[in-house]
């Protein structure tokens, strides 16, 4: 018998925090080993975390909604195993084959014939001896992780459906969380806001009022960092604030302003950008076409029972472009490598496509995209975009790009000056096709026209070579038979 710390393993990608998103077991549940404990969210893609021990968990030192950093305790187990190492493996078994799998958010979860549980609400309690956790490795996405679907019952004998104890607070002390017995009483005294004794103790350290304070953690627990916030706010708001009732510019609005944390996706996304944009020094080219050809491409695609089903847009012919346009233009599927003073040239086409997520934006690419003829990149871009939308996308499919694609035109925008995926040289936006007049055959005719707007990194690419890509890309669209002298 002893107590093992499950630590925030590196989920790769060069990523060093998450955030927990729930816990899907208690604090007195038994566990099996590569039971999933939990979900925590990456910038890049939310990851469930199997259990590296059998046993009890005994801990759970952070609550959802808090950020934790790699290496940092989570989740303290009494391992009940006579003879289990530190990594929880039985004696006489190989430990590389019991080592937990790290599975994509949404990936097959149905065990023993049912689906997976959904999170429960967690229990946080005073926090236990640490000690050194076992190595974890990630394997392929969709590989079942609890093959018992069985989530242990209560050590206690407690049911499910215990009133939910506040978290501890995200600035305790790490392995240190407030007395249940206080975080009890936080949850039941309904005239008061829910928090954390430390977090009660800030509030009255800056004259805050807790009653005024809107809480982001989870179900509306209020966190210190909620507390510095509103503080901070404070502090530097106005003599006048403007009014936001019914007549002002926010109708119906109960604060002047919304602060929203920066995390996730918005964080990662924000910070690549800020490198990209003062790194790579970006240069944009804008071709305009006449795409009817091309729309009138798609409407007879559709009527085609090959491509029965599929959803086929001017992207799809766009991609198509940029593909075939890259076998006369490597040079703008490369990428300058500053440590080895080189640019590298890829014979491969990653294909980012920019998506935009209920997460924020996200850049999943198609593998080999350069191999794929018209109907299975059509199906590859459906694939992608549906995995994008359900919030499904492996961390794997983030990474490896070598030139994008951003569809701007749903949006009705004409043209725009992308920033660059970092580590790419060149993105391509594609405006939104309109129906204008337009110069055809010496006489002026209502036409499918549409703006192509290429920004690229001008250490890698120079203006000549980007026009030349930009030109073969808008001949496909004006001409998609065009296609049949670049192959």
């Amino acid at each position: 018998m002893g107590i093992k710390v499950f630590k925030l393993p590196d989920l790769g990608e060069g990523l060093t925090e998450s955030e927990i998103v729930s816990w899907h077991v208690a604090e007195g549940d038994a566990v099996q080993l590569n039971q999933i404990l939990g979900e925590v969210e990456t910038a890049k893609a939310v990851v469930e975390l199997p259990s590296p021990f059998t046993g009890v968990v005994r801990t759970l030192h952070e609550g959802p909604g808090t950020t934790v950093s790699v290496g940092e305790p989570i989740v303290s187990i009494e391992v009940d195993e006579p003879g289990q190492d530190d990594a929880g493996n039985a004696p006489g078994e190989p430990s590389s084959q019991r080592r937990p799998n790290l599975v994509g958010y949404g990936a097959a979860a149905e065990r023993n014939g049912r689906p997976a549980r959904r999170p429960r609400r967690t229990v946080a309690v005073a926090g236990a001896a640490l000690a050194p956790m076992a190595g974890v490795e990630a394997v392929p996405r969709g590989v079942d992780a609890d093959p018992s679907g069985n989530a242990g019952a209560s050590a206690s004998g407690q049911t499910r459906n215990m009133p939910h104890v506040a978290p501890a607070d995200p600035g305790t002390e790490r392995g240190a969380a407030a007395p249940a017995t206080e975080q009890w009483t936080a949850e039941l005294a309904a005239e008061r806001p829910r928090s954390t004794p430390p977090v009660r103790k800030l509030a009255k350290d800056l004259g805050v009022d807790l009653a005024q304070v809107t809480g982001t953690g989870d179900r509306g627990l209020i966190t210190r960092a909620d507390v510095q916030s509103f503080h901070d706010a404070g502090a530097a708001a106005p003599a006048e604030v403007p009014a936001t009732g019914a007549g002002g510019w926010l109708a119906g609005a109960a604060e002047a302003e919304t602060r929203i944390i920066i995390k996730g996706v918005r964080k990662l996304t924000a910070a690549a950008m800020v490198a990209s944009a003062f790194t790579a020094p970006h240069a944009s080219s804008f071709l305009t076409v006449d795409a009817t050809a091309s729309m009138e491409l798609i409407q007879r695609l559709k009527e085609n029972k090959a491509f029965a089903g599929l959803k086929l847009t001017p992207l799809t012919i766009a991609a198509k472009a940029v593909c075939l346009a890259l076998g006369r233009h490597p040079e703008l599927n490369a990428r300058w490598d500053e440590a080895a003073g080189e640019i590298v040239q890829q014979n491969y086409v990653n294909l980012g496509i920019a998506a935009a997520t209920p997460r924020g934006l996200t850049v999943p690419n198609i593998k080999g995209a350069h191999r794929l003829d018209l109907r299975r990149l059509a199906e590859a871009l459906g694939e992608l975009a549906e995995t994008a939308r359900a919030g499904k996308t492996a961390p794997s499919d983030l990474r490896g790009g070598t030139i994008s694609i951003t569809n701007i035109g749903v949006f009705g925008i004409d043209a725009g000056t992308p920033i660059l995926n970092p580590g790419e040289s060149a993105i391509l936006a594609v405006g939104a096709v309109r129906r204008q007049p337009w110069e055809y055959r010496g006489e002026v005719a209502l036409r499918e026209v549409v703006t192509l707007s290429l920004s690229f990194d001008h250490r890698v690419v120079d203006g000549a070579q980007a026009g030349r890509f930009l030109a073969d890309v808008g001949t496909i669209l004006h001409d998609p038979g065009m296609a049949l002298t670049m192959v």
